[in-house]
């Protein structure tokens, strides 16, 4: 079936069971199927009669609303494609994105999206019409028939319902599970995004098959908080909703997400690292502010949740001691900390988009939290490979996902293939033939398959560092270990070729500054607390220990400097799914890099540009030191 066709099917088996619920001014509001359906009728309709077309591309810029699913569904039943942007974007960007993907009509849900296009107007002349959900501060903007209000295509629509019943219908019966319908960004870590055409049976399938591996109930419930831009978001509320029939949640807001969340309490949750890193540190926070006895119960049952993780992972049988101390633990310490962050009925968790530290892993299952790895690519609808319950390994990402195929080149590229890949990207045949060669889906990952079937991914091929003697050693492997610190957000590791391992340090802005403040010393800025000698003296403890617990001595960090700014997306340092633009930072941080392979050098005076998210820059300069590790 195609998206609009599995729609019509979930209407007629379950019309009233709520597919979709939205927090608006507190309150929860229910969408059933048979509503979910009708909107969606209305808006294809609509649509059709403001001259979008079959193949047409519409684009969508928009926090996580009903509207963006009502919209791109209406938009896949004309047979034209949809197209999810970034609320983060800047005009500039938008402009490029919009032409190179010829997009004839944008959604917005808000003024601030709006205004980004209006900026841009001149750039963007194949856009016809701009559709927005929210009307506070579009007054100045309704005399203007470029813009057009949701409800008023809604009105559209009806009456086009009216006046023709069986054409929804019509539009629906001609659409073909191979048929484009979404044109997904890829990451852009070398550039501007590529357009990836993903059909219907692209995201039903996927749907279909990883519920075929973690069956979920029509009762789940799921909390759609990920950029819809990104793959993640759409294979859940695309294919897995669509597959399955469960609920999904929309928060108020970007910022009450997580706080709505814990309301909702979803039975499974998908998420890139970086958002279980901030919730492993806002666990940290709740157990250095409690009580001296709380800090020494979590200290010790934590330990024997990791003991009895590492059976439950693998499907052994936990001793019986064993497994009376973890229940005990869960029972007064773990399960409680859990639901405070709404995890407490989750039956699995998935991480994805990027590696996950194994210790970060391990420190999950042993809340009880089921946290399993994923890997895939946009090119592939996200998921290709999982752990399964009982066979979870830290230091893998499991086994294909059923009708998947996976194969090693000589390379050492992991190549994978199954009806979920993807047609090609838009408008870039050259690029399509370097990515799918004789039916093969290229990943640029480096990565074996071990003894037991599982995938192991070892780095981007094009990351893969060598040190001077020629050992091998994966940067994102060792950034993951020493991020699993609380005191720790972000790590670039440096020493391809080099005779040494050396980094560039972001703190965590907040468990740092909770712990100066414990130390009664005071700060203003993050600059300001990246640089005090006492901050650099934590690193320090933070690198030793890392030192300590890496298997091998070429593994060991040997000089480090703490940045006097977060990695940010706005400053082209991170992608917009949080991973590190390598080949930029180095070029960026050229001065820096060579401060840190001079070992006579102890401090670099250096000029911080920031550039915030309305455009606007500014200059500082400040004092940079860089550390030698003793050896041990």
């Amino acid at each position: 079936m195609t998206i609009p066709q599995l729609l019509r099917w979930r209407v007629k088996k379950s019309p009233g069971k709520v597919a979709l619920r939205e927090k608006d001014f507190g309150v929860w509001n229910n969408i059933t199927w048979q509503e979910y359906y009708d909107l969606v009728a209305k808006t294809a309709l609509g649509l059709e009669k403001i001259g979008l077309k079959k193949d047409d591309k519409l684009a969508l810029i928009c926090d996580n609303i009903p509207e963006m699913l009502i919209v791109s569904i209406g938009t896949h039943a004309v047979g034209a494609l949809s197209a999810g942007l970034y609320q983060s974007s800047l005009p500039d960007e938008i402009a490029k994105i919009l032409d190179s993907m010829d997009v004839s009509i944008v959604f917005c849900d808000d003024q601030e999206q709006v205004d980004k296009l209006v900026e841009v107007r001149d750039r963007i002349p194949k856009v016809k019409k701009v559709l927005y959900e929210d009307p506070r501060g579009m007054r100045g903007y309704q005399s203007d028939d470029w813009f057009m209000f949701i409800e008023d295509l809604y009105e559209i629509g009806e009456a086009a319902l009216r006046e023709n019943p069986g054409r929804f219908d019509e539009l629906v019966d001609q659409g073909r599970p191979d048929d484009g319908c979404h044109l997904c960004l890829t990451s852009g870590t070398t550039g501007l995004p590529k357009g990836a055409i993903l059909c219907h049976r692209n995201y039903v399938n996927m749907g279909v098959q990883i519920t075929k591996v973690d069956p979920l109930e029509e009762t789940d419930e799921y909390v759609s908080f990920l950029p819809f831009a990104w793959i993640g978001e759409q294979m859940n509320s695309f294919g897995i909703a669509m597959a399955t029939g469960i609920t999904i949640n929309f928060p108020e807001s970007v910022e009450t997400a997580m706080a709505d969340l814990k309301e909702i309490g979803p039975h499974f949750i998908f998420g890139a690292p970086r958002i279980y890193e901030t919730i492993r540190s806002e666990i940290w926070l709740k157990i250095d502010e409690s009580y001296w006895l709380n800090r020494k119960m979590y200290n010790y049952f934590i330990k024997i949740g990791e003991q009895a993780a590492t059976y439950r992972m693998s499907g052994q049988r936990m001793p019986s001691w064993l497994k009376i101390r973890d229940w005990l633990g869960k029972t007064m310490v773990l399960s409680p900390l859990v639901n405070q962050i709404g995890f407490l009925r989750l039956r699995r968790a998935y991480t994805g988009g990027a590696a996950l530290g194994p210790d970060l892993f391990t420190f999950y299952q042993a809340l009880g939290v089921n946290l399993k790895q994923i890997y895939g690519q946009t090119e592939i609808t996200g998921i290709a490979y999982m752990h399964r319950d009982g066979d979870v390994r830290p230091d893998t990402v499991g086994k294909p996902l059923p009708k998947t195929e996976c194969r090693i080149s000589e390379e050492g590229e992991i190549l994978s293939r199954s009806p979920s890949m993807i047609k090609g990207f838009y408008n870039q045949p050259d690029k399509t033939r370097e990515l799918i060669v004789d039916g093969w889906l290229h990943s640029g990952d480096a990565g074996y398959i071990d003894e037991s079937g599982h995938l192991v991914v070892i780095d981007r091929l094009a990351d893969v560092m060598h040190n001077s003697k020629g050992e091998m050693f994966s940067p994102q492997f060792l950034e993951n270990k020493l991020k699993f610190s609380p005191y720790i957000k972000e790590v670039v590791i440096f020493g391809n070729k080099q005779d040494f391992i050396a980094a560039l340090i972001n703190i965590d802005p907040v468990v740092v500054g909770k712990w100066a403040e414990d130390k009664g010393i005071s700060y203003t800025t993050y600059m300001d607390l990246s640089q005090k000698p006492e901050v650099a003296g934590l690193v320090r403890e933070q690198v030793d220990a890392y030192n300590q617990n890496v298997e091998k001595d070429y593994y060991k960090i040997h000089r480090f400097a703490i940045l006097y700014k977060l990695l940010d997306v706005d400053d082209g340092e991170l992608t917009k799914t949080g991973k590190l633009r390598r080949k930029f930072l180095l070029e960026k941080y050229q001065p820096l890099y060579d401060g840190l392979y001079d070992e006579g050098v102890s401090e670099k005076e250096v000029e911080a540009f920031f550039q915030y998210q309305d455009g606007q820059t500014t200059t500082v300069k400040t004092n940079l030191s860089f550390y030698t590790m003793e050896e041990s």
